[in-house]
């Protein structure tokens, strides 16, 4: 890397995994960790019955800001990501995609502890799997497990920020 100028740009982490796969405790941890800006665009488009149209027209609010920021939501999609990395790119920022992998059995033990219920937990699983798009190997995914440790979760994060910084 020495002698190699790397432009100072923003950094945009979009976590993305299953229901109940540990993506909202990893997102929150880390960002409180690193002082960064926090965004569930799942929840803001749910608590507001916001489309997804208005959920970038918010993006592009905030990338005014040039922070470092962690978004959660409105990425499980690979057309979803495309779009939303090149809103970032055209903001001005490097995004990175962080993809939490959990397994089949621990999701829906989490999801029949969480919703109390059996049938609701297969509904949500069912309905998250029908959406969800696993990462292609283009999108240069970090890729952590939602049953590793937040300490271990970082360092695995940043040893892949620190990739793809590198890889540029």
């Amino acid at each position: 890397m020495e002698g190699k100028k790397i432009k100072n740009r923003a950094r945009a982490l979009l976590v993305f995994g299953a229901p109940c796969s540990g993506k909202t405790t990893f997102a929150e941890k880390f960002s409180a960790k690193f002082g960064l800006a926090y965004y569930n665009f799942e929840e803001l488009k749910k608590q507001n019955n916001f489309t997804r149209k208005q959920i970038l027209v918010i993006l592009e609010q905030i990338m005014k800001t040039k922070q470092t920021i962690v978004i959660e939501g409105e990425i499980d999609t690979e057309k979803d990501r495309a779009e939303m990395r090149n809103t970032l790119r055209a903001g001005g920022y490097d995004p990175a995609l962080v993809w939490i992998q959990t397994d089949v059995a621990t999701i829906r033990m989490r999801l029949k502890s969480r919703h109390k219920s059996v049938a609701k937990a297969k509904e949500i699983y069912d309905n998250a799997v029908a959406e969800i798009e696993a990462p292609s190997e283009a999108e240069r995914p970090i890729i952590l497990s939602g049953k590793h440790t937040f300490e271990t979760q970082t360092k695995h994060a940043i040893t892949g920020l620190a990739d793809l910084i590198e890889t540029k």
